[in-house]
Formats: structure tokens, sequence, C-alpha cells
């Protein structure tokens, strides 16, 4: 009986506890598993001219910029770039978050469009809020919330053990013998 009232206090208090960074880790999380489903999180990705690439990274960076909202003047304004070959695409994404999407073959722009995904996994994680967030909110939050689940787990399959135990009692069987009681 100790252990099940200090699950259950665990269990409350922990649910307290991790409440918020929880409902943005659930929250984010469901977007993230959609990303490729909806085009508001990430642009759908476009296919390009299969092949080797026949774009240099003059002629990239030259199509970023004529691209006014990205807001790409140079190189350090395009934090990562994605290569997607079999695709025949790139990716570049500014610093505005702005995902730029170029034929490899070409060099010309198959879809412009604002990308959230990395900023929902920012959130995510914890790290959009201040760096320290991560390791000190988030992840405590992620270590209660299997706690909830295992304290969840174990007080879910109490009343079912209980039931067991009285069934072996009334057939007059000790719950851990296999010859009757006398």
């Amino acid at each position: 009986m100790r252990a099940q009232k200090a699950f259950r206090r665990l269990h409350y208090w922990g649910a307290a506890i991790a409440a918020l960074p929880v409902i943005v880790i659930l929250g984010t999380g469901l977007l993230l598993q959609l990303k490729k489903n909806l085009t508001w999180v990430q642009p759908t990705e476009f296919r390009g001219t299969a092949g080797a690439p026949q774009v240099s990274f003059e002629q990239l960076l030259a199509t970023a910029r004529a691209i006014p909202e990205a807001g790409v003047r140079s190189w350090d304004d395009i934090p990562r770039v994605e290569m997607r070959p079999q695709k025949g695409l790139v990716k570049l994404i500014s610093a505005n978050n702005t995902e730029i999407q170029i034929d490899l073959g070409s060099g010309a722009v198959l879809h412009s469009a604002y990308r959230r995904s990395d900023i929902i996994e920012a959130l995510h994680d914890g790290s959009w809020f201040f760096p320290a967030a991560k390791l000190w909110v988030f992840l405590p939050a992620g270590i209660i919330l299997l706690g909830l689940w295992l304290t969840g787990l174990y007080l879910f399959l109490l009343p079912f053990l209980a039931k067991r135990r009285q069934r072996a009692r009334l057939a007059g069987i000790a719950p851990h013998s296999t010859t009757p009681a006398r």
C-alpha cells in the first residue's frame, strides 16, 4: 500500500511540475510528425532535373539573392544547404527561414516559401527559449514524463494484480504456491 500511495503522489506532483514543458513537447512533436504533410510547417519538396549537378555555388548564391523575401546578400545569410542529388534539388535555407529550392540541372527556382520546421524543432527541444532550457527544463520534464508513464503503468496494472490475488485466495491457492492451502 505504501508504494501505491507514493506512486500516486509522484504521479500527481510530477504531472503538475512537468505540465507546461510536456505540452510544448507534445504539441511541437505532433507538428513535426506531420511536417512532410503540412506545407505550413515545411514547404513541399519539388523535383528538379535528375543527374549530376550542373549548377555552381556562385550560381546558387546569385539565384538566392534574386529572391527578395529571403534577404540573402552573401553566404553568411545562408546557415544551411540541403542537397538532394537523387531529386535534382538543392535547398538553401536563409537566416530568416526562407527555403529556396533550386533545380540542380538548370539552376531555376523550383519553389520559395517560409519554413517553420526549424523553429518548431527549437521549441520542441527547448533551445528556442534560452540555451540552458534544453538541459535544465526540457530534459528533466522528459525524465519526469518517463516517470509518469512508469508510475501510471503500475497504477493501471495494480487492480488487475489485486483481482488475480483475490481469485487465487478464493480458490484456496496461495498466490505464489502451486499446491492448494488446507
